[in-house]
Order: structure tokens, then C-alpha cells, then sequence
């Protein structure tokens, strides 16, 4: 048998002895090692601790709160909006709202209190993660540049109000790579109900190599991971016949190779095989929760109907990142009017609601990584895409969109606690004081792992492209 280069690459070589699902194996450890001249390159182990100085952070959970959560219903405390509400809100300008005519200033319907050591109000909607404030850093003046969801969830989840550039997530994969080979590097446990606005465009790699999209893993389906195995009524499927389609993709990825070198998409395709042999054992171990005691499983809610569903993404979240996948994304809220933060009706019935189906979750996350010690190098973030009015949308008890101001939350490594960080003006319909975007976010999460968010670059179309594009500075006033 000729073994000569003019007969064998690498990669045929690994087919040819190695076959099916462990030549996939095979073929990504190696190439994990460098030692496939044609494997798509991956980051320098090295850069694990941080790409340009030295990072706080590993790994991160971000929980986003898709559809507009009311910043003053939950952190944002306006003696001034209780005093004047059923009144006529007259700012001193024209006063725009994206939905309806503005409607009476209307106080938020829960009651507030003051938290902690660092004295943080935090509304009763909330009276879980108001128990953890004194490990929070907030940004109390949020801003937004559109008050429309779609953009609005492109913005803060890749810096731009248009599909086609890569995520957070995409671009932590990109810079930093992955802390366990057996599971993806970014991982998004959406919301039972359904996707987020932008579907699938709000985990993308954008311009980035296709591997670095989000890996998406429905927790609470009956098969999360969506191909992974076989369905139990593909009968047809045996070992044998998967290890002839493997053979036969093989073939064609190899014939489109030749015909489009350098194409990341079949690198990404080959990839995504060389991933799923391995996560057709690890994964399902991860995503069984038996193991979990029952005191843990009803702290996440997976007793309470109404708080399981967010509970097991949380609980999920939290073994993803003791196995060391990177960034995890959970998202409360679907796309659509309904099951979501968008509250355009019913302040008091459509948010009190969702607040209760992620409150206890998010604090039993919060608490649980702090007991076991995971504070010390994983950040937790909660975010939404905007904040709503202090008026009532025409004559209902709903709130329309409003970027003019919002509150987001971190916790954990790196972070200053009990700090707070921007003011909004005495109604919470616009940040006064010391704003921050979400450049300014993903500029100090990026720092926080070790990146300088100016010189993370990929040259696309003949410019460097760049997470937070030509914005944002590192908010060092939450930092510890």
C-alpha cells in the first residue's frame, strides 16, 4: 500500500484507519494538539488565562431577559414617580414611545424595600435575587440606541443593530477557545417556549468560523440536543449504516474540499462531527440531573411549576461550567408578544408572572456558585435588550419600550460588590448620570477575561472588525 503525500493527506489517513465516529475522535484530538497541518487553527492554550493581560474571569453565564425588562418595577426606586403617578408626564419635550400614545405616569404596583448591607432597593417582585444584592454590582443608567426588540437584542448581544456579526459568545470562543474538549465552547439554553427575537442570529458566529456559533441545548425537551443520536423511530439506522453515511460524507466533504479550499464552513461541519462523537458521550451525563440532591433541585424551583422550567436551565448552566464550557447563555422569554418581558398590557399580572418564573432560579445560580467556591473565576450578568416607560401605555396598566434607560446586573469574579454605578432622572425615563451602553458591557467583560476588547480583531471584508466596534470603555468603577 502507497503511503506516499501524493496519495494521503492527514485527514484521509484518519479516515481511512480510523472510520465512523472514532476516526471523528480521533481526527479532533489531534488536530486539539496541532499536529494536522489542515485543521482549522484553534487558540493557543496559553490564552486561556487571558489574551493580552491577565484574566479574573474563566468562564461566564449570562442571563438575558429577552423583551424589555421595566428597570422601575424591579431595581430602579422613584419616590417622584409614586408621588406624582395618574398624572400628566410633561419632561419639558416631546415625549416619543414606540407603540401608543403616552398614557398617565403610573407607579410601579409592587412594593419596595431596601436590601442588604450596600442598602439597595429592589421592588417585592424580586424577593430572591434581593437576598444576593450585596454581591451585585449595578448599572443603573443603562442606554440603548433603538427601542425596537430585534435590534435592540442584536445590539447587546453582538455591538451592532444588524444580523451578520458574531456574538458575545462567538467571539469569547474565537479569542480564548475551549476549557473541555468533550463540549462546546458556548452554550445557549433558550427559554422553553421558544427562541428569542433573531431566533438563531442572536447566538451566531456572525463573520467568524461557523464553530464558534452557540450550541444550542433544550433542557427541558426530550431530546435536548437536537441530531445528537438517532430518533427512536429511525429503526433503519444501525451501527453499520451510520459508519457508511459517515464513510459516504466523508467522501463528498473531501471532493467539496478540493473544490473550496479554505471554506470554514466545511471546517466548521467537520468539526461540529468531531464534537458530537465526543459529546454523544459526555454530554448526556451533564444534562441528567438525578445526580443533583433534592434540597439542590428545590432551590432552582424544580418543584414549583412555575419556576422549573427557568430552575433546570439554571441548574444545567451550572453544570456546563463546572465541566468547563466557557460561556453559557440562558434566556428567560421567547420572540412574540406573549411569554416573555415584554409587558405591554398588564404590568402587575404579565410581569409578576415572569419575574416568578426566574427569580428564585437566577438567586439559587447566584448562591449555589458562590457555595461552591465558583465565584472565584466565573461571572454571572443579567441583561435585557432595553427598559420601559414610567407611563402607562394609553389607557392600559402596560409599559412600552424605552431606551433611554435600563439596569443590568453582575456578579462574581472581578466584580466590586454592592456597588452601584449611573443614575436615570426622577421618573426612570431617561440616564442622567454617568451612562454606560452595551459597549461599555461587553468592554469590561472582555476584560475581565484577560482581553483587550480594541486589539480582539478579525479582519473582515477589508476592515478589522471588532466585538465592540469603534465604542465602549472598560466600566472600572464596578470593578474589585
Amino acid at each position: 500500500m502507497d503511503f506516499s503525500a501524493s496519495k494521503f493527506n492527514r485527514r484521509d489517513f484518519l479516515w481511512r484507519f480510523g472510520g465512523g465516529l472514532g476516526g471523528i475522535a480521533m481526527a479532533h484530538l489531534l488536530g486539539a494538539e496541532g499536529l494536522l497541518a489542515d485543521t482549522l487553527a484553534r487558540p493557543n492554550p496559553a490564552f486561556n488565562g487571558g489574551l493580552h493581560h491577565c484574566a479574573k474571569v474563566k468562564r461566564i453565564v449570562q442571563l438575558f431577559m429577552n423583551g424589555g425588562a421595566s428597570q422601575l418595577d424591579l431595581y430602579d426606586y422613584k419616590p417622584e414617580l409614586i408621588k406624582r403617578s395618574g398624572e400628566d408626564f410633561n419632561p419639558g419635550e416631546k415625549i416619543e414611545a414606540s407603540q401608543s400614545k403616552p398614557g398617565k405616569l403610573m407607579k410601579s404596583p409592587f412594593d419596595w424595600k431596601q436590601h442588604g448591607e450596600c442598602g439597595r432597593w429592589v421592588s417585592s417582585a424580586l424577593p430572591h435575587l434581593a437576598t444576593c444584592v450585596d454581591d451585585m454590582a449595578f448599572l443603573m443608567a443603562m442606554t440603548s440606541r433603538t427601542n425596537v426588540h430585534g435590534p435592540g437584542v442584536y445590539l447587546q448581544t453582538s455591538g451592532f443593530l444588524t444580523p451578520g456579526f458574531p456574538c458575545l459568545g462567538a467571539w469569547i470562543s474565537y479569542g480564548l477557545g475551549s476549557l473541555n474538549n468533550n463540549l462546546p465552547t458556548f452554550v445557549v439554553l433558550p427559554d422553553s417556549h421558544g427562541l428569542p427575537y433573531n431566533g438563531k442570529g442572536s447566538f451566531s458566529s456572525g463573520f467568524l468560523p461557523v464553530t464558534h456559533s452557540g450550541t444550542i441545548i433544550n433542557a427541558t425537551a426530550r431530546n435536548p440536543i437536537t441530531d445528537l443520536f438517532p430518533s427512536e423511530s429511525a429503526k433503519a439506522i444501525t451501527k453499520q449504516s451510520e459508519a457508511d453515511g459517515l464513510a459516504l460524507l466523508n467522501k463528498l466533504n473531501r471532493a467539496h474540499l478540493t473544490q473550496h479550499p479554505g471554506d470554514s464552513r466545511l471546517d466548521a461541519r467537520i468539526a461540529s462531527y468531531e464534537l458530537a462523537a465526543k459529546m454523544q458521550l459526555s454530554a448526556p451525563e451533564v444534562l441528567d440531573l438525578a445526580g443533583e440532591t433534592e434540597a439542590t433541585k428545590k432551590m432552582y424551583g424544580l418543584d414549583d411549576k412555575a419556576t422549573e422550567s427557568f430552575g433546570r436551565n439554571c441548574l444545567t448552566a451550572r453544570r456546563l461550567l463546572e465541566r468547563g464550557v466557557r460561556f453559557v447563555q440562558v434566556w428567560s422569554g421567547r420572540d412574540g408578544s406573549m411569554n416573555n418581558w415584554d409587558n405591554h398590557t398588564d404590568i402587575p399580572k404579565e410581569l409578576g408572572s415572569i419575574t416568578k418564573s426566574m427569580d428564585q432560579p437566577a438567586a439559587a445560580l447566584v448562591k449555589d456558585l458562590k457555595a461552591r467556591g465558583m465565584f472565584e473565576d466565573t461571572l454571572i450578568i443579567w441583561t435585557s435588550e432595553f427598559g420601559r416607560m414610567p407611563f402607562c401605555q394609553g389607557t392600559s396598566l402596560g409599559r412600552d419600550h424605552n431606551g433611554g434607560t435600563y439596569v443590568n446586573w453582575l456578579t462574581g469574579a472581578g466584580i466590586k460588590r454592592g456597588a452601584a454605578y449611573g443614575e436615570s432622572d426622577a421618573w426612570s425615563w431617561r440616564a442622567t448620570n454617568d451612562k454606560t451602553t452595551g459597549y461599555d458591557l461587553h468592554a469590561t467583560i472582555l476584560h475581565l477575561l484577560g482581553i483587550d476588547h480594541t486589539r480582539l480583531t478579525f479582519r473582515n471584508n477589508g476592515s478589522d472588525r471588532r466585538l465592540t466596534d469603534v465604542h465602549g470603555e472598560v466600566i472600572q468603577e464596578i470593578l474589585g
